[in-house]
């Protein structure tokens, strides 16, 4: 990627192409001085109320994470503090594919949404955004046991099969929460857009590993909580960016299950308030569920449960033989006998590797029209066909120059001249052959001499399938990327004022100075934007802490208490607001 920004951190330097095209550049200078008291307001609400209720790490991971409450961070910010831990982090669009978004936690690094929530959803918005990201997931990365868990589950979720019903709730999951951040979206289309996601959540048929995994994802590291059911405390980001639903989760109603396995077992809605929370013991009990989901996985099973898994998913997978061979492409097929696979077949480009990187020459330019090969031991030989040297396939008739023929106890006959043999890692992987026929048990046509060189995967059994190639870089893997483009807002001119006067409360706020003049930004709030309330508990909060302009203060507390009364969706808002002037944060726990 040209241009493409490490921040100097390492696990950031690290990451491969495919994950790289997602990244995009944060563009600081784009957010407004509403957006900074967006975030200061969400941040200052946060640690008042969390500093009671979030798990133990979270005060002291805001500075862990390069985190301040006054200002939203940047990437090097952010970047030069999770270096520390062994961390780092990348901002994208909106939402990313679950796979890919997992395989970022594989490599340590965080994915930060660039886009902060409008004033309007200020307390809790269904489109990722950097408060939810940041604040949410950065603060808790601070604890060892914890990120150990991240980024094992992003390792695991890196190879879980999905379906092509997964990329489509994926697309309507999207497309619901960029409509919902839109300052000025259609009722209608909101509405059509929550249909289609409602249709779409209930035609997913079985659900995939991936399906599956992001059920266990969404209920601990989204919305999990640590402790004991009488007792819990908040971890997952999802709560601890939420002012609303941090406070609310807790209430009696909201049913407190243990954390076990059956978390799989519920589906949730990213647009609503759950109506449930798991609690675990510990974080080591996180590990322990997600090792007893991914013994049931496909790269785990392997066999004819993961290659059906793989033909399932119409997507590249990778297919793993006990000779260490991966052979990656889009199943299309195998042949079973006795409850185990024997012959296994691709369709379109494929390739073949060893340790995740691909062979010489057996890229997918090569094997361009799919690859296909036998599985199994040979008819009369006790050892597997992997585990005999040089001298032992020589013996068996299996030498280079010479031509061999090999029967399989499934019944398949292969008959060629041997060209090359590929061995590594003390296992015989790979046998070429020329002039080469293959035929089943009924002596049907497998493959013809006139096909060409016949490449034969060596390998007793199927051990592992998994989504995904083994050697991503090489394969050109493109990940899936979405069409549909987050909202970027156009501010028009009174909006642009606006932003003006947010900005001279800002500079009132760090530097002093003429604390009258904020007279005048009052005025001009109260002849042209009535509707605000934050700049105006911005300027109440200055006058107060200062003690000065007592009778503007007093003007400004009528308004916003007037407010408060005749607008419902405010009332909390500037009721927290006020909690928070008689209750200042402490700034000197916080960065």
């Amino acid at each position: 990627m040209a241009g493409f920004n490490n921040f100097n951190n390492p696990q950031v330097a690290a990451l491969p192409a495919h994950l790289k095209q997602f990244i995009v550049d944060q563009h600081y200078e784009h957010y407004t001085p509403i957006d900074h008291a967006v975030w200061r307001y969400v941040m200052r609400q946060n640690y008042s109320y969390l500093k009671d209720v979030a798990y133990y790490p979270y005060i002291p991971g805001l500075e862990k994470a390069g985190l301040t409450i006054e200002k939203i961070p940047s990437l090097q910010e952010m970047n030069d503090a999770l270096g520390k831990i062994g961390w780092g982090a990348v901002t994208v669009d909106g939402f990313i594919p679950p796979a890919a978004f997992m395989e970022y936690q594989a490599y340590r690094v965080l994915v930060i949404a660039a886009d902060i929530r409008q004033l309007n959803h200020i307390e809790y918005t269904p489109a990722p955004d950097i408060i939810h990201e940041s604040a949410g997931h950065a603060p808790i990365i601070a604890d060892k046991d914890y990120h150990e868990y991240l980024s094992y589950f992003g390792s695991i979720g890196a190879k879980a099969m999905f379906s092509a019903q997964d990329f489509e709730l994926y697309e309507a999951i999207r497309a619901l929460s960029i409509l919902k951040e839109m300052p000025d979206a259609d009722a209608a289309e909101i509405k059509k857009a929550e249909e289609l996601l409602t249709y779409r959540q209930e035609n997913m048929g079985e659900p995939s590993e991936m399906a599956l995994l992001s059920r266990l994802h969404w209920w601990t590291v989204e919305y999990g909580l640590i402790g004991t059911l009488e007792n819990p405390k908040i971890y997952g980001a999802g709560l601890l960016s939420s002012i609303g639903e941090s406070s609310s989760c807790m209430d009696c109603g909201i049913k407190k299950i243990p954390y076990t396995i059956d978390a799989v077992n519920y589906s949730y809605d990213i647009t609503t308030t759950q109506p449930q929370l798991f609690v675990t013991p510990t974080f080591q009990n996180l590990i322990d569920v997600l090792e007893t989901f991914a013994n049931t996985m496909s790269f785990r099973r392997g066999g004819i449960y993961g290659l059906q898994k793989a033909i399932d998913s119409k997507n590249t997978c990778t297919a793993v033989y006990s000779s260490g061979l991966q052979v990656s492409g889009t199943f299309t097929g195998f042949t079973q006998h006795k409850g185990l696979p024997v012959f296994i077949k691709t369709t379109g480009p494929s390739a073949l590797a060893v340790d995740n990187k691909q062979l010489k020459g057996h890229g997918k330019d090569y094997h361009k029209d799919g690859f296909s090969s036998p599985v199994g031991k040979l008819k009369g030989h006790a050892l597997p066909l992997e585990d005999l040297g040089v001298e032992e396939l020589n013996y068996f008739g299996i030498e280079k120059g010479k031509i061999a023929e090999l029967n399989f106890e499934s019944g398949i006959t292969l008959t060629g001249y041997v060209m090359k043999i590929h061995a590594s890692n003390g296992k015989t992987q790979l046998i070429a052959f020329e002039n080469c026929t293959v035929t089943d048990k009924d002596g049907g046509e497998m493959f013809k001499p006139e096909w060409g060189v016949y490449d034969m995967a060596v390998g007793d059994k199927i051990v592992s399938v998994f989504c995904g190639a083994a050697d991503k870089a090489e394969f050109l893997e493109i990940a899936y990327k979405s069409n549909t483009a987050t909202h970027h807002t156009v501010y028009d001119q009174n909006t642009k004022e606006l932003h003006k006067l947010y900005q001279q409360v800002r500079n009132r706020r760090q530097t002093g100075g003429d604390f009258g003049f904020l007279g005048n930004v009052w005025m001009m709030l109260q002849k042209h934007h009535q509707d605000d309330w934050l700049c105006a508990l911005e300027i109440l909060e200055i006058l107060d802490h200062e003690g000065v302009e007592l009778n503007l203060a007093d003007e400004i507390r009528t308004f916003l208490e007037n407010k408060a009364n005749t607008q419902p969706e405010f009332k909390k808002l500037i009721k927290d607001g006020f909690y928070l002037i008689k209750h200042p944060v402490e700034q000197k726990l916080v960065v």
